[in-house]
Parts: structure tokens; C-alpha cells; sequence
């Protein structure tokens, strides 16, 4: 049989690579991705995977920590603002507006300035992934695909693979503790968001397929 990774498209073959897939350990991680071996699906599975394809208009998920008012209007929360404004920002950078990318860059700094300190440590974390995954995402596809916004879709596709790699980090972190981090490199794609524990960043994004220079490693420019 044959096992897809759902974040790079790397497929494990049995045969080709002489083991079974059940043979393999537990903390066994796609060697592309890092995507642990428990999100891999079997090619030609039923299960879809991850798409852009339109899905059904679905009722908005409650967001945590916001406030929902009448009339139908969403009160977006100070981190949900210092996000768009961070991507209005990488937005303006792409087409060279240097005064405008600064401006939505010092917005995302406010904003993220008067976000609360978040508790719940790794606990409030998995359920903040596992909401993304089983609520939010369908949601705004389903507003993506609703208006035609094939922009939208694609980057809430490259937004569910980085999910799910945090999802298998999260997966890591629970077994190993924090020691798998001692001495590890970070890296963070700026575009899609996906993260690489290493050395050095891979030489393109298995998520966006952009080159290593658009990496930032622990937070700043590589």
C-alpha cells in the first residue's frame, strides 16, 4: 500500500521502501515535511483530503474569545486584527508599496500589543489547532468559494497544511517534552506560515513552494 502526506504530498510506498507501514515507529515523521506519521492517509482513501475545493455555506463558529454581537456583524478580536493587518502588510511588500506595508506592519504591532496573555499552555493550544481544523476552515471556505475568491482558497489551503504540521509538532512536543527544541533551529515561512524544526531551512516551502530566502528563522530574518 501507498500513504500520502496530506501537508507535502510525499507518498510512502511498501513496497519501494521494503517495510510496512505498520512497521514503522510511532514518532516516525515524513522526511519532506516533518508531518508525523499519525496524519497520513492511505492513497485512494475515501477521506478527502485537504482542498480547496467549495464546500456548503456553513453557520460562523463562534470565535474564541470574541464577542458576537447582533445584526449579523463579527467584533473581531485585537489578535484576529493584528493578523489581517500582518497580511495586508506581506500583501503590500509582494507589490513593492514600501509607505503602505509599513503602515499595516505598525496596525499588526498595535493591535498585537493589546492581545491578552494567553494561558492554558499546550493544552490551550491543541484545542485552538483542533478548532481550526473542525470548525473554522470549513467556515470560511465556505465564504471563500461563495464569492469566487480563488485567492482566498488557496491560501486556506497552504492555512489547514501548516495546521496541520502544528498539529504533529504539538504531537512531538507531548512525547518528547521540550528537549526536541534544545539547540533545534526554527524556521518560519513567511509566506504560509509553515514552521521546519533544523538545521537550515529546506530549499523550498512544502507548503507554498517558495524559496528558502523567505524563511525567518526564531522570528527574525534569516
Amino acid at each position: 500500500m501507498k500513504y500520502e502526506c496530506p501537508v507535502c504530498g510525499y507518498v510512502y510506498d511498501e513496497r519501494e521502501q521494503g517495510r510496512a507501514w505498520d512497521e514503522l515507529p510511532d514518532d516516525w515523521e515524513c522526511p519532506i515535511c516533518g508531518a508525523s506519521k499519525s496524519v497520513f492517509k492511505p492513497v485512494g482513501s475515501p477521506e478527502q483530503p485537504i482542498s480547496g475545493q467549495p464546500v456548503p455555506r456553513q453557520s460562523a463558529p463562534a470565535a474564541h474569545g470574541a464577542a458576537q454581537p447582533s445584526g449579523g456583524d463579527v467584533k473581531l478580536t485585537p489578535g484576529e486584527l493584528s493578523a489581517i493587518c500582518s497580511n495586508l502588510a506581506r500583501g503590500c511588500e509582494k507589490q513593492y508599496k514600501d509607505e503602505e506595508r509599513a503602515l499595516f506592519a505598525e496596525l499588526a504591532a498595535h493591535y498585537a500589543s493589546l492581545v491578552p496573555p494567553q494561558g492554558g499552555g499546550l493544552e490551550a493550544l491543541t484545542e485552538a489547532v483542533r478548532r481550526n481544523a473542525d470548525e473554522q476552515f470549513a467556515y470560511t471556505k465556505s465564504i471563500a468559494a461563495e464569492n469566487g475568491d480563488r485567492g482566498a482558497l488557496r491560501a486556506l489551503v497552504w492555512g489547514e497544511k501548516v495546521n496541520t504540521v502544528l498539529k504533529s509538532l504539538i504531537e512531538r512536543c507531548t512525547r518528547d517534552g521540550e528537549e526536541f527544541l534544545k539547540g533545534a533551529n526554527i524556521w518560519v515561512c513567511s509566506i504560509c506560515g509553515f514552521i521546519y524544526i533544523g538545521d537550515t531551512p529546506p530549499e523550498i516551502c512544502p507548503v507554498c513552494k517558495v524559496p528558502s530566502f523567505r524563511f525567518e528563522k526564531g522570528g527574525e530574518p534569516s
